[in-house]
Order: C-alpha cells, then structure tokens, then sequence
C-alpha cells in the first residue's frame, strides 16, 4: 500500500477546484487505500463528498473495508437515496455493522428507503446483542440441497457466486425447515466424483456457534479448530449465517484495543480516529473520567498518611521509603492483573479456577516480597555502613520495618490484582476494568496502612 498522507494533502488543498483530477485519481486507487485517504482527511465532511465522487461499485467496495473509519457518520453525511444505495450493495455483516453504530435519526431516515428485502435482514440482524455471532455474521451463504449431485452442487454456486460473500464453505439443509444437515468445502466438492451426493461428501457433526452465543466463544472455536468460517444456527438448528476469519480478525482487533484502553485507564472509543485528528475534547473527555476516579481514590492515600501523622512526626526517617513502599505493591499488583486477565481471555482459566490461582499467587508475594524485602534490608545496611545515609541508631529496626513491610504489601499486591478481575467477571463486569492504574490505587492505600502497621509493631518503644 502506498503512502496515503500526500494524497489526502492534494485533495484537501484542491476539492473545490479539480473533481475531475480527484476523481481519477481515487478510482485509479485499490478500495483499501481509498478507505485510508478517507481516514486521513480532516474532516467528516471531506471524506463524505469525496465518496459522491466514486463511482456506485467503487464507492460501495470502499464502505465494505472494516478500516474505513467513521463509516456510520458518513452514511448520515451524504444524500439520503445514495446511502440506500450503498447499504444495499455493502455485504450483510458490513450493512448490519453500519446501521448499528447510526444515530437513531439517521436510521429513521435511512431504513425506509431501502428495498424490502434489505430492510427486514437489517432489522432481524439488528435483533441480535452487539457482542454475539448475530451481530458478527454474514447472511449471504451457499445453501445447498442433500439431494444434489456435486456437479449440480458447483453450477448452483456458479450461478450464485456474485451475490455471495464468499463461497469457499458451503452449506447443506434441509428442505423447508432450514436446519443444518452438513458443511463442506469448495475444495471437497472441487475434488469429489462429479455424480456423487453432496451429503456423501459433507463431513458429520460440523462445528457451529448459536447466534446469541458471544464473540469470544466465536473466535475461540474458529482458533482452536483452524476454521476459515464457522455456521451461526438459530435455537431450532436453522442456518441464520455464517462468520468468517475475516470478521472473526476485525472483531479480535476490537476487542484487543477496547482492553489496552481499560487496562491503561482510558474509556473505550477513544482512538475510534487518529490520534492526530481526535478533537482534543473528545480525547479529554475519555480520560478524564478515569483520572478523577482514580484521583478521588488515591486522596484516601492522604487520609490514610494523616492518620499515621504522629508516626511520621516521632520518626521521619519512616517517611522516606514510602514512594519505595507503595510502588512495589503496586507494581506487584499490576503484574498480576495482567497475568489473570490474559489467561481469563484464552480460556486457560475459568471462574472456579480462582482459589487455585489465589494458592499461587500467595506463593508468588511471598516469594517476591522476600526478594523485594531482602534487597530494601540490605539497601538500608550498605548505606548506613557507608555513611551515604545516617538512618539513625535504630537503623537495623528501620530495616526490618521496610523488609516485612515489602513482604507483606507485595503479597498483597498479587493477591488483589490476581482476584479483581475473577470478581469483576462474576458480577457481569469486563475483567479489563481492573486496569493496572486501578489496582495500583487500591494497593497505594492498603500499602500505607500495612507499612505503618508493621512500623507501629516493631519500633513501638524505640522511635515510635
């Protein structure tokens, strides 16, 4: 793919002068490199005239790219007759996926104008949760008949392979009722005998996902069973569609950005465009709420230091390893949310699986606050002993303070990060929103009061 910067700069600069230029040079353009000189035009409203410039099929092949972004917006923004138009030409999963992120006016305006038979499959795709195999399928699939023959078998997808998406897994139902008897391939029924019956060459037991069934479990199945494209059946086994590998990528690439947004604190949608060309309020507007949440948790972290307020004031030197306190538990804390969340997400963990991954990762602070706790014990030792720091005569005490403190806040900070997202997934909740800046609040506050804790402990009668 070409540099696409330079073009979007040309027609930025000559659109109201040289349509003839510009629309020669888009048509001369691969659809997926039109789709990035969209993206790339500063406004909405660019982007929307210069999709009128294409011809219908270019411009109906340019709407059908998953990397043209801002597509429902771009449906708002032209003519009415000619958005029809491309939403009839579009493939179904695209169309479906389109009208579901348009304003409830648009749809309004939009939806009657489309032929019937469009119209009533984007309402029943609409019907289906946004984060199921519904919402992700593709309605144009091959049907084919048990009775036919494998040549008759290849002439029917020979007459309907223009209207269909892709034609490489067809599938065999039954007459009348629609439910799934059998799926093959275009290769098998390339190199099966040419008088043979279809249902001779379909393999048995197909696998197959129900259209409320969610799109991880979709993507799960087409991994784990090296599928190009799984069938979606209704309740009463009727072939409603079909998922692709393609859609299955789209979606993981999604689903892979909404997480790295939860995990860095940052609401999902935020990077729906460019960095660059996100308005600056908008990007304000998707941190901010995360940062005044975590804001208005880390003051308890002042709460919590006024309290140990006379502590701090008989021994100041207890002062100066907090930032090294409240770091490591936090650290700890973040590591092991990350662990949990990548593994609830490959399946390799389920929701019974979390007193097993507690004795784990009770195991794993204790060991890592040992090896954190003996490095801060020695740490305060070689300093001492080397007059870089006089931590006073209860220097050795000072130590110990910090060694268990380590010990037990970052046993801590595992086990908090580790069993977040076990309780944000029982109770419904994205386990992503137990993101590393989260969960390092919660172990800075808890860190504070197990330090001054330990402190209180040992140097009761000394210092304190």
């Amino acid at each position: 793919m070409q540099s696409v910067e330079p073009i979007a700069q040309f027609i930025h600069n000559h659109r109201d002068e040289d349509h003839a230029k510009i629309r020669e040079l888009l048509g001369a353009l691969p659809s997926a490199d039109v789709a990035e000189v969209l993206n790339a035009l500063p406004s909405l409203g660019e982007a929307a005239e210069m999709l009128t410039l294409l011809t219908l099929s270019k411009a109906v092949e340019v709407c059908d790219q998953p990397t043209l972004r801002r597509r429902a917006p771009l449906f708002e923004q032209v003519e009415p007759a000619l958005a029809a138009r491309l939403l009839e030409g579009v493939s179904a999963d695209e169309r479906a996926a389109i009208v579901h992120r348009m304003s409830a006016h648009g749809r309004r305006l939009l939806l009657p104008l489309l032929s019937a038979e469009a119209r009533a499959e984007v309402e029943r795709l609409l019907q289906y949760p946004e984060d199921s195999a519904g919402d992700l399928m593709t309605t144009e699939f091959v049907r084919l008949e048990p009775g036919m023959a494998v040549s008759q078998a290849l002439g029917h997808i020979r007459d309907v392979a223009r209207e269909r998406e892709t034609i490489y897994a067809c599938y065999i139902v039954e007459p009348g009722s629609g439910r799934l008897l059998g799926a093959v391939s275009l290769r098998d029924l390339v190199m099966a005998d040419p008088t043979c019956p279809v249902e001779r060459v379909m393999p048995t037991n197909p696998v197959t996902v129900g259209a409320r069934e969610p799109r991880k479990d979709v993507i799960r199945k087409i991994s784990k069973y090296n599928l190009l494209a799984v069938p979606v059946l209704e309740s009463d086994g009727r072939v409603v569609g079909f998922v692709t590998v393609d859609d299955v990528i789209d979606a993981m690439v999604q689903a892979q950005t909404d997480a790295v947004l939860r995990m860095g604190a940052v609401e999902p949608g935020a990077l729906d465009e460019p960095y660059m060309k996100t308005p600056f309020l908008t990007l304000v507007q998707k941190r901010a709420t995360w940062l005044v949440l975590l804001f208005l948790g880390e003051m308890l972290t002042a709460t919590a230091m006024g309290h140990f307020e006379d502590e701090i004031a008989r021994a100041v030197v207890l002062a100066l390893f907090v930032p090294l306190i409240i770091s490591s538990g936090g650290n700890s804390g973040s590591q092991a949310t990350t662990l949990v969340i990548r593994a609830l997400a490959l399946h390799e963990l389920e929701l019974r699986n979390w007193w097993r991954v507690m004795a784990r990762e009770v195991l794993s602070g204790l060991a890592l606050g040992s090896i954190l706790g003996a490095i801060g014990f020695l740490r305060i030792g070689l300093w001492q002993h080397l007059h870089w720091q006089d931590y006073g005569e209860h220097w050795i005490l000072v130590a110990v303070t910090v060694g268990l403190s380590l010990v037990g806040i970052v046993l801590w900070g595992t086990l908090s990060g580790s069993m977040l997202p076990f309780l944000l997934k029982r109770v419904g909740l994205d386990p992503a929103t137990s993101s590393a800046p989260f969960v390092a609040t919660l172990v800075d506050v808890t860190g504070l009061v197990i330090y001054f804790s330990v402190a209180n402990l040992i140097l009761r009668g000394t210092l304190l």
